[in-house]
């Protein structure tokens, strides 16, 4: 019988109502429901390979150009679920993975949601399978339950303990609010310190604020950003973003031992987002930061040329650094600042405190790109099964 394959992309999501805290560590349900935007693959996306042959003895994963092993207990979940579910005739055939991002891996940028989202959606393909997979995704990365699907995404924690309401529901698709854009300052792209699946482990058990949060403040917190999305009220959506990353990072540092995932470069630019919006008496922006240093900035697209040219200004390329662009993805024109539009800001300029910024906005799910042996969009080589050396 012949071989398959099939080549998807998947998006990357950001949290506006952060997932922190699990219920039960292997089914990865979580203490509270959750809400994300999810953004254009066009500039963040996992993309994976899956190809399946009965010639292959054994099965094999490549991510970013290096081979993993296959024993990882979240991928043989994902993968024995799939299996489970298909009907198809080849479903315990030997399959081989390939795998990348195209941007920083584990630097709080949601790369595993994104690469297991991307993961199980082309294990659907290849084995078949229709209907829902988000709950299938959620055993690989919790997050990546959101990534499965465009637009405004709620993760519904459920309450079964077998997990069974747990998923996603795309409550509004991407171009429902399409003025909404979005700037992710990379200050760094190394490897979190504390990486998040460890953090809110020691956060549940050392940190009632974050028992408070889930009980008290998260359901209200949903309801209030529902309505704003529905109303595309930038206002009330601007303020509950950056009051839920306050107190997502309030309790990182109320956990035993603490988790300081934010640097003064991440301090300094929440600072420039407050001195905006009090200087035009409105919310211009807001930020919001996940487990790592790097912040996402959402904002109307009037202001986003104003926007980057205060990153710009704020966080300067010093003359000898990187000739790499600072701005990368979607095309925008940094505002050049006049004294007026400098006046009444306080902050001190930080010198090559930022990496790069990427540009872009809000996205669908994920897509396959092909399904045909012939293809230049794979990246396992169809006739040997081995990933394609770039």
């Amino acid at each position: 019988m012949d071989p398959r394959i099939v080549t998807c992309i998947a998006p990357v999501n950001i949290a506006v109502i952060k997932y922190w805290g699990k219920r039960d560590e292997e089914l990865i349900l979580p203490i509270n429901d959750s809400f994300s935007l999810t953004l254009d693959t066009k500039e963040m996306r996992a993309k994976t390979t899956i190809m399946t042959s009965p010639e292959f003895e054994k099965d094999q994963i490549w991510l970013n150009d290096k081979e993993e092993s296959m024993e990882n207990p979240r991928l043989q979940r994902c993968l024995g679920e799939i299996r489970k579910r298909s009907q198809a005739s080849h479903k315990n055939w030997k399959i081989r993975i390939c795998s990348e991002n195209n941007f920083p891996t584990a630097a709080g940028l949601a790369s595993s949601a994104a690469g297991y989202a991307c993961l199980v959606y082309a294990l659907s393909k290849i084995f078949e399978i229709n209907g829902d997979i988000s709950a299938l995704a959620r055993l690989g990365s919790g997050s990546a339950c959101r990534s499965t699907l465009g637009g405004f995404v709620r993760w519904h924690m459920g309450s079964s303990p077998e997990g069974t309401d747990s998923f996603s529901e795309s409550l509004f698709s991407s171009d429902h609010w399409n003025d909404i854009k979005v700037l992710i300052c990379v200050v760094s792209d190394s490897r979190e310190k504390v990486p998040s699946s460890e953090g809110m482990r020691n956060g549940v058990k050392t940190s009632s604020l974050l028992k408070y949060r889930a009980e008290e403040d998260v359901p209200r917190r949903m309801e209030t950003i529902i309505e704003a999305v529905k109303n595309k009220d930038f206002e009330s959506f601007a303020e509950i973003v950056m009051k839920d990353s306050n107190q997502f990072h309030a309790i990182c540092m109320d956990t035993y031992p603490p988790n300081p995932y934010l640097n003064d470069t991440s301090h300094a630019i929440s600072s420039l987002v407050h001195e905006i919006n009090a200087k035009y008496r409105k919310n211009m922006v807001c930020y919001t930061y996940d487990a790592g240093p790097n912040a996402c900035l959402f904002m109307p697209s009037s202001s986003l040329d104003l926007l980057a040219g205060y990153l710009q200004h704020f966080f300067p390329r010093s003359p000898d650094s990187s000739d790499e662009a600072f701005f990368l993805g979607k095309s925008l024109s940094p505002r050049n600042l006049t004294e007026t539009d400098l006046n009444g800001l306080e902050l001190k300029t930080r010198p090559n405190g930022l990496k790069y910024i990427i540009s872009t906005e809000i996205g669908s799910g994920p897509e396959c790109l092909s399904s045909k042996l012939k293809s230049d969009v794979h990246l396992l080589n169809a006739s040997s099964g081995l990933p394609i050396i770039k």
